[in-house]
Protein backbone atom coordinates (compact mmCIF):
# COMPACT_ATOMS: atom_id res chain seq x y z
CA UNK A 1 0.00 0.00 0.00
CA UNK A 2 1.46 3.55 -0.90
CA UNK A 3 2.05 6.53 1.60
CA UNK A 4 -0.95 8.49 0.31
CA UNK A 5 -3.34 5.09 0.51
CA UNK A 6 -2.49 4.87 3.60
CA UNK A 7 -3.11 8.49 4.37
CA UNK A 8 -6.89 8.06 2.83
CA UNK A 9 -7.55 4.56 4.89
CA UNK A 10 -5.99 6.72 8.01
CA UNK A 11 -8.60 9.70 7.24
CA UNK A 12 -11.32 7.09 6.41
CA UNK A 13 -10.73 5.12 9.76
CA UNK A 14 -9.94 8.28 12.41
CA UNK A 15 -11.35 11.22 10.91
CA UNK A 16 -14.58 11.20 9.14
CA UNK A 17 -17.78 11.19 10.65
CA UNK A 18 -21.30 11.10 9.52
CA UNK A 19 -24.56 13.08 10.36
CA UNK A 20 -25.61 16.43 10.09
CA UNK A 21 -22.44 19.26 10.43
CA UNK A 22 -22.69 23.17 10.12
CA UNK A 23 -18.56 23.48 9.06
CA UNK A 24 -16.74 26.51 9.67
CA UNK A 25 -17.31 27.86 6.69
CA UNK A 26 -21.17 28.14 7.63
CA UNK A 27 -22.03 25.04 4.87
CA UNK A 28 -24.22 22.23 5.90
CA UNK A 29 -22.53 18.87 5.31
CA UNK A 30 -23.50 15.47 5.76
CA UNK A 31 -20.32 13.89 6.77
CA UNK A 32 -17.08 16.05 8.77
CA UNK A 33 -13.65 15.44 8.42
CA UNK A 34 -11.97 16.40 11.72
CA UNK A 35 -8.29 15.91 10.36
CA UNK A 36 -6.79 16.51 13.68
CA UNK A 37 -7.88 12.52 14.70
CA UNK A 38 -5.17 11.87 11.58
CA UNK A 39 -2.65 14.78 12.01
CA UNK A 40 -2.08 14.31 16.12
CA UNK A 41 -1.37 10.62 15.60
CA UNK A 42 2.11 9.14 15.26
CA UNK A 43 1.09 7.12 11.99
CA UNK A 44 -0.48 10.21 10.46
CA UNK A 45 2.59 12.83 11.18
CA UNK A 46 4.62 10.51 9.36
CA UNK A 47 2.49 10.10 6.25
CA UNK A 48 1.63 13.62 6.23
CA UNK A 49 5.42 14.49 6.56
CA UNK A 50 6.58 12.40 3.86
CA UNK A 51 3.60 13.19 1.25
CA UNK A 52 3.60 17.08 2.46
CA UNK A 53 7.52 17.62 1.45
CA UNK A 54 7.14 15.37 -1.58
CA UNK A 55 4.16 17.56 -2.83
CA UNK A 56 6.10 20.13 -2.27
CA UNK A 57 8.81 19.15 -3.91
CA UNK A 58 6.71 18.20 -6.89
CA UNK A 59 4.89 21.87 -7.30
CA UNK A 60 8.45 23.27 -7.73
CA UNK A 61 8.54 24.82 -4.77
CA UNK A 62 11.25 25.97 -2.26
CA UNK A 63 10.20 27.15 1.18
CA UNK A 64 12.08 28.32 4.00
CA UNK A 65 8.79 28.46 6.53
CA UNK A 66 5.69 26.40 6.60
CA UNK A 67 2.37 27.07 8.61
CA UNK A 68 -0.78 28.13 8.23
CA UNK A 69 -4.19 29.14 10.60
CA UNK A 70 -4.07 27.34 13.94
CA UNK A 71 -4.67 24.87 15.45
CA UNK A 72 -5.77 22.60 11.92
CA UNK A 73 -2.83 23.67 10.54
CA UNK A 74 -0.23 23.22 13.23
CA UNK A 75 0.05 19.50 13.23
CA UNK A 76 0.44 19.16 9.28
CA UNK A 77 3.33 22.27 9.41
CA UNK A 78 5.39 20.48 12.15
CA UNK A 79 4.93 16.86 10.48
CA UNK A 80 6.27 18.77 7.13
CA UNK A 81 8.79 20.46 8.49
CA UNK A 82 9.80 17.61 10.40
CA UNK A 83 10.67 15.36 7.69
CA UNK A 84 12.18 18.22 5.63
CA UNK A 85 15.07 18.12 7.83
CA UNK A 86 18.25 16.50 5.84
CA UNK A 87 16.55 17.13 2.86
CA UNK A 88 18.21 20.03 -0.21
CA UNK A 89 15.29 22.32 1.00
CA UNK A 90 14.20 22.06 4.89
CA UNK A 91 11.36 24.46 6.15
CA UNK A 92 11.00 25.75 9.82
CA UNK A 93 7.40 25.75 10.86
CA UNK A 94 5.41 28.70 12.27
CA UNK A 95 1.67 29.56 13.55
CA UNK A 96 -0.83 32.08 12.41
CA UNK A 97 -2.74 33.07 15.83
CA UNK A 98 -6.50 33.55 14.92
CA UNK A 99 -6.19 36.91 16.66
CA UNK A 100 -3.32 39.17 17.66
CA UNK A 101 -1.77 38.28 21.59
CA UNK A 102 -3.26 40.95 23.66
CA UNK A 103 0.39 41.08 25.52
CA UNK A 104 3.92 40.44 25.54
CA UNK A 105 5.03 41.36 21.58
CA UNK A 106 1.33 41.15 20.39
CA UNK A 107 2.34 38.72 17.64
CA UNK A 108 -0.15 37.65 15.45
CA UNK A 109 2.72 34.54 14.21
CA UNK A 110 4.67 32.68 16.23
CA UNK A 111 7.40 30.71 15.31
CA UNK A 112 9.56 30.84 12.35
CA UNK A 113 8.67 33.35 9.98
CA UNK A 114 10.64 36.27 9.05
CA UNK A 115 10.38 39.68 6.75
CA UNK A 116 11.96 37.82 2.87
CA UNK A 117 10.74 34.37 3.40
CA UNK A 118 9.44 32.15 1.20
CA UNK A 119 6.65 30.62 2.74
CA UNK A 120 3.99 27.35 2.06
CA UNK A 121 0.77 28.10 3.67
CA UNK A 122 -1.25 24.75 5.02
CA UNK A 123 -4.56 23.74 5.87
CA UNK A 124 -5.96 20.67 6.95
CA UNK A 125 -9.00 20.91 5.36
CA UNK A 126 -9.89 23.11 2.60
CA UNK A 127 -13.96 24.16 1.95
CA UNK A 128 -14.10 27.44 1.62
CA UNK A 129 -10.62 28.48 1.40
CA UNK A 130 -10.85 31.03 4.17
CA UNK A 131 -8.76 29.76 6.78
CA UNK A 132 -5.86 29.30 3.87
CA UNK A 133 -7.19 33.52 3.07
CA UNK A 134 -6.52 34.37 6.18
CA UNK A 135 -3.08 33.15 7.25
CA UNK A 136 -1.97 34.30 3.67
CA UNK A 137 -2.81 37.86 4.78
CA UNK A 138 -0.75 37.43 7.72
CA UNK A 139 2.00 36.00 6.16
CA UNK A 140 2.56 38.76 4.06
CA UNK A 141 1.64 41.22 6.21
CA UNK A 142 4.32 39.88 7.77
CA UNK A 143 6.91 40.81 4.53
CA UNK A 144 7.12 36.82 3.77
CA UNK A 145 6.27 35.30 0.15
CA UNK A 146 3.73 32.85 -0.33
CA UNK A 147 4.73 30.27 -3.00
CA UNK A 148 1.36 27.98 -2.29
CA UNK A 149 -1.17 26.18 -0.24
CA UNK A 150 -1.07 23.03 0.38
CA UNK A 151 -3.68 21.19 2.18
CA UNK A 152 -4.14 17.15 3.57
CA UNK A 153 -7.96 17.14 2.01
CA UNK A 154 -9.57 19.40 -0.37
CA UNK A 155 -13.39 19.20 -0.01
CA UNK A 156 -13.75 20.25 -3.66
CA UNK A 157 -16.28 23.18 -2.36
CA UNK A 158 -14.96 25.75 -3.97
CA UNK A 159 -11.70 26.64 -2.06
CA UNK A 160 -9.34 25.67 -4.23
CA UNK A 161 -10.95 27.43 -6.97
CA UNK A 162 -11.07 31.09 -5.11
CA UNK A 163 -7.42 30.74 -3.67
CA UNK A 164 -6.19 29.83 -7.31
CA UNK A 165 -8.39 33.19 -8.37
CA UNK A 166 -6.23 35.36 -5.92
CA UNK A 167 -3.35 33.84 -7.36
CA UNK A 168 -2.05 31.32 -4.93
CA UNK A 169 -1.34 27.37 -5.90
CA UNK A 170 -3.28 24.98 -4.50
CA UNK A 171 -1.52 21.24 -3.98
CA UNK A 172 -3.92 18.70 -1.55
CA UNK A 173 -2.65 15.33 -0.39
CA UNK A 174 -6.09 14.02 -1.10
CA UNK A 175 -9.81 15.10 -1.83
CA UNK A 176 -13.28 14.31 -0.95
CA UNK A 177 -13.26 12.07 -4.24
CA UNK A 178 -10.23 10.04 -3.35
CA UNK A 179 -11.99 9.30 0.12
CA UNK A 180 -15.14 8.06 -1.23
CA UNK A 181 -17.32 11.07 -0.17
CA UNK A 182 -20.07 12.76 -1.71
CA UNK A 183 -19.36 16.30 -2.41
CA UNK A 184 -21.76 17.98 0.31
Amino acid sequence: MSDAEQLRRLLLERSVRRGDFTLASGQRSSYYIDCRLTTMSAEGQVLIGQLGVAAIAAAGWRPQAIGGLTMGADPVAYAIAAASWGTAFPMDAFSVRKEAKGHGMGQLIEGNLRAGTDAVVVEDVITSGGSAAKAIVAVEAAGARVLGVLAVVDRQQGGRERLVQNGHEVVSLTTTTELGLAAT
